[in-house]
């Protein structure tokens, strides 16, 4: 009967974390970058980070936060929401949006700007509800950007001179577009010719938590809340057909998120991210629930160009904590929450059998799923929700101020080995 459960375990590992990895096959990849922070990024005092993007050098770092000091905690800055420092030094650049609201999403946009999407009405003194554009190192309203929404920006995507927008909204520049739009990255117009119909009568109204466009630009994840896209189902992740001047599904779905978690959340969902290839995607999710056999507190491989119904290449559950964060590179997924564990779909809120302790931030096998080794730690707190993969490292952003065993307030960013 032992060598039977043993067996079964076995079996069931091979199916949600992939299969088994020795020391020396993954070698490659088991110290993606340093897991010593670099010392010289600034601190974050109060509030949370929700969105990192890069444009050159410079950081820009958005969420709900309002005073900021240097890497030596010697000289103190008010940067409400948002804020921006040189990558290579850690200097605080002078770079204000004076939004009114708190950030939730960013992108590199054209001509040296960044796109800010979130909650506010305001940036600058000028009415700008849940989108903008800044020039950089100015933070001004870049000339000729006009674009807003009814409601708010969760996610941003830019690939020239689109840009995809994803929130919760029913108009964007006065025209009717559900939760997901495309616009002109320049000026913020609608692309009226691009309408994936998202909606979700079975929860109310449909809402996109985030969205990833594949490095080729054919493809684009959309995860959040919603059961339909253009009249077809599809729960809580749909993959769109970019490629064309049409708006059309990819000959790609899957049932593996149609099972609820906790009926509290209309969508359990949280973060996707491609591969430097565009051959997968990965996301994660929260769900307050552990159960092998569902898709909550997970990070999930799916392959992107694989047709008709998809179960994931692998899959690795934190026992019953959230994961809101996840970055694909060549060598590594990373991934972050306020999560304990990984390899870990028999704990329940504990580490079970076959766990590792990885608290708060960490990096997964890209082939199997397996956590790697690399393991800085962080202080958990609510839990990381932002990261971008830089020439200068991998930089993330949170809530709390222990990372990599050392402070670092909210911000942190690990080097190239």
């Amino acid at each position: 009967m032992a060598r039977r459960l043993l067996l079964t375990v076995a079996a069931f590992l091979l199916i949600t974390v992939g299969p088994a990895v020795s020391p020396a096959q993954s070698a490659g990849s088991q110290n993606p970058v340093s897991a010593n922070p670099v010392d010289y990024t600034p601190h974050i005092l109060d509030g949370a980070v929700y969105a990192m993007a890069v444009v050159g050098r410079t950081a820009i770092v958005g969420g709900d936060f309002s005073r900021i000091t240097s890497a030596d905690r010697t000289k103190t800055y008010d940067h409400w929401y948002l804020m921006a420092f040189d990558l290579t030094t850690g200097a605080v650049l002078p770079f204000d949006g004076g939004l009114d609201g708190p950030v939730w999403a960013l992108a590199a946009g054209p001509d040296n700007s960044v796109l800010v999407g979130g909650k506010f009405r305001h940036a600058q003194n000028r009415l700008s509800p849940g989108l903008t554009r800044l020039d950089l190192p100015s933070g001004r309203i870049s000339a000729g950007f006009n674009g807003w929404v009814d409601g708010d920006v969760r996610t941003l995507a830019v690939r020239g001179a689109q840009a995809y927008v994803g929130g919760s909204f029913n108009f964007v520049d006065d025209q009717p577009r559900t939760a997901l739009a495309r616009i002109d990255a320049r000026t913020g117009a609608l692309d009226k010719s691009f309408d994936a119909q998202l909606a979700a009568p079975e929860i109310g109204r449909a809402k996109v938590e985030d969205i990833a466009l594949s490095p080729a630009g054919d493809r684009l994840a959309v995860i959040g809340a919603l059961t339909r896209a253009l009249g077809v189902q599809r729960v809580q992740v749909a993959l769109l057909d970019t490629s064309g001047p049409k708006t059309r599904l990819a000959n790609w779905y899957t049932r593996a998120y149609n099972p609820r978690c906790l009926l509290q959340f209309d969508t359990y969902m949280r973060a996707v991210d491609f591969s430097p290839r565009g051959d997968y995607f990965v996301i994660v999710t929260t769900g307050r629930m552990s159960d092998p056999q569902l898709l909550c507190d997970t990070a999930a491989r799916f392959e992107t160009y694989a047709t008709g119904a998809q179960s994931p290449t692998w899959t690795n559950h934190t026992g019953g904590d959230s994961l809101y964060a996840v970055a694909a590179t060549g060598s590594a997924v990373y991934v972050g929450g306020h999560q304990r564990w990984l390899n870990n779909p028999f704990g329940a809120e504990s580490a079970g059998w076959g766990a590792v302790s990885r608290p708060g931030i960490a990096a997964l096998d890209p082939a199997t799923g397996r956590a790697l080794t690399w393991n800085p730690t962080r202080s958990r707190g609510e839990g990381l929700r932002a990261f971008a993969v830089t020439p200068y490292g991998l930089l993330v952003g949170s809530d709390t101020d222990q990372l990599g065993h050392e402070y670092h307030g909210r911000v942190g960013l690990f080097p190239p080995v």
